[in-house]
């Protein structure tokens, strides 16, 4: 079994936010000429992280808040996630460049009146939401449809889509899998059948009527767009673990990591090409022509579920910025 998954993970995230944050919107060659041959790219001596680390603290806290209050309902998860998202919206430290959907959702979580499901973007399907659930996937003592539910209800507080639904709960899945032990050759595999299991399930118990905001006809239409869409990700994503080299682009394969799915396929393609490696893929993940800290995160969060805390250089864990908050997080869920 892994050795401290919950800590592992959370540090991994953060590393790989702080390894990616300086190499996004950088083509290969440009990340090169700047920092070298990729395999040996070292995190910079102060090891700032982007708005997704700093959301994952903020959902982190907001789950340790309801699983306090009794078993993990959305009636108890929904209003200290509401309060942690508008106090960080609200937050001099939110000054990492955040995306727009997540600063246009949160601005309307601030108004108390209004309903959850009318301030998420239900258009968007950017990668900040599966950016920041892995706490999710590593809590423990939850049942199935509890950490289903309440990964897709923290996606859905501000991207609504049906695909960042889906990919926000089968990063928690893939998160909780690896820290159980699963290993990594048949993950995949596991994944396409979880989604295949979802692929027409509308939790109308964590969702309520959000999918009538969408132009689908049905609440199960409105499911397998977004399950539908992870699926055909992970297809490629199969096929890229069995044919892409290590020393090509990762997001030639698996997409540029901006939008959710690809977000998902593209940080498991680096963790599947080196899952004892856990450096390493967060060099490789880092080192690409898209969303590379996006993408280094969720790297480090499925490398440090996996293999636990001893998963990363010691040296590198004590400069996170941020550790803290990640540590005692992640000693209370391994407790």
């Amino acid at each position: 079994m892994p050795k401290q998954p919950a800590p592992g993970a959370l540090i991994g995230l953060a590393l790989g936010d702080a390894l990616g944050f300086p190499t996004e919107f950088n083509d290969v060659p440009s990340i090169l000429a700047k920092c070298g041959p990729w395999r040996q790219m070292e995190l910079p001596g102060k090891a700032f992280v982007s708005d997704d680390t700093q959301m994952t603290l903020a959902l982190g806290r907001a789950l340790r808040t309801a699983m306090e209050r009794g078993p993990l309902t959305p009636e108890r998860l929904e209003p200290p996630l509401r309060e942690e998202f508008v106090d960080w919206y609200r937050s001099p430290e939110n000054n990492r460049a955040p995306g727009n959907t997540c600063l246009t959702a949160c601005g309307l979580l601030a108004d108390e009146g209004m309903a959850w499901q009318d301030a998420s973007r239900i258009g968007s399907k950017g990668c900040g939401a599966n950016m920041r659930v892995a706490p999710i996937g590593l809590a423990p003592g939850l049942s199935d449809e509890q950490r289903s539910g309440a990964a897709q209800l923290q996606s859905a507080l501000t991207h609504g889509h049906p695909t960042a639904l889906a990919a926000s709960d089968l990063t928690a899945h893939a998160v909780h899998l690896l820290a159980q032990g699963t290993d990594p050759a048949g993950l995949v595999g596991r994944l396409r059948s979880y989604a295949l299991d979802h692929r027409t399930f509308y939790d109308h118990t964590w969702l309520g009527d959000l999918w009538t905001r969408s132009q689908d006809p049905t609440p199960e239409h409105f499911a397998a767009r977004g399950w539908d869409e992870c699926l055909a990700v992970l297809d490629r994503l199969q096929q890229a673990v069995r044919t892409v080299s290590p020393e090509t682009d990762p997001c030639l394969a698996t997409g540029a990591g901006w939008i959710a799915e690809e977000a998902l396929a593209t940080g498991l393609l680096c963790f599947l090409l080196f899952p004892d490696e856990p450096v390493t893929a967060l060099r490789r993940a880092a080192c690409s022509s898209g969303d590379s800290d996006s993408i280094a995160r969720l790297t480090g969060a499925f490398a440090g579920a996996w293999l636990g805390a001893e998963a990363w250089p010691a040296d590198w864990a004590e400069r996170i910025e941020y550790r803290g908050g990640l540590s005692a997080l992640g000693a209370l869920w391994d407790a």
